[in-house]
């Protein structure tokens, strides 16, 4: 076996490994994602990709690393983020990673995918929306969160603290470049108004049973 974080599996003439753009609609917004679709006939099993806020890093590393392994994996962008229509928001976001889930289904036998075998990662705020989106949706295989931002917790100390709410909006009004239609104080607001329904740990007993991380 090759080293999948540093060589390719062999050459398939007959299914060769592919990258290929794919779309999802999304609360009226067109979602543009990259698929990365191994060697081989199939069909594999697939693995979401959601990045962190505001996305300046898309795990375009880590679909490759899945692709060589033998998992396809998808990397794509949330509504209102770099240049994808609508507007950002974190509910938006929630939304966006279950319709993609949803909508790689229906790509599955196009792209030699095996549905049954769908697992979600993510990292900072995709791993919170990673947690989020198995939880609700019971059919996800795997579900992985790396460094997850927990929005239940910090809308908590938001409204403890009047210091750490001021230090959250300046944090997040300055990550709005790629961003359209949101400003730090609407972050804030919005998961203040969520309050313990986006507290990751109230989601263990939703996720008892399948493999996490």
């Amino acid at each position: 076996m090759s080293d999948p974080l540093a060589a390719d599996p062999p050459y398939d003439p007959g299914f060769p490994a592919t990258t290929p753009a794919v779309t999802f609609d999304s609360g009226g917004a067109r979602l543009i994602g990259v698929l990365h679709v191994p060697a081989g006939p199939g069909p594999h099993p697939v693995v979401v990709l959601l990045h962190g806020f505001p996305g300046n890093e898309r795990n375009f590393d880590l679909a490759q690393a899945l692709r060589r392994a033998g998992y396809a994996g998808l990397v794509f962008h949330y509504r209102g983020s770099w240049g994808v229509g609508g507007t950002y928001s974190w509910t938006h976001v929630l939304e966006d990673s279950a319709a993609v889930v949803a909508g790689l289904r229906d790509l599955a036998a196009a792209h030699r995918l095996d549905p049954g075998r769908l697992a979600v990662v993510g990292h900072s705020l995709g791993g919170f929306a990673a947690l989020m989106t198995a939880a609700a949706d019971p059919s996800v295989k795997a579900v992985a969160s790396a460094a997850g931002f927990d929005l239940g917790a910090a809308a908590e100390l938001c409204a403890a603290e009047p210091k750490a709410r001021a230090g959250y909006v300046e944090a997040f009004d300055g990550e709005l470049d790629p961003l359209r239609g949101t400003s730090g104080q609407a972050l804030v607001g919005e998961m203040e108004a969520a309050g313990d329904t986006w507290r990751l740990a109230g989601l263990a007993p939703l996720l008892a049973g399948r493999p996490c991380s």
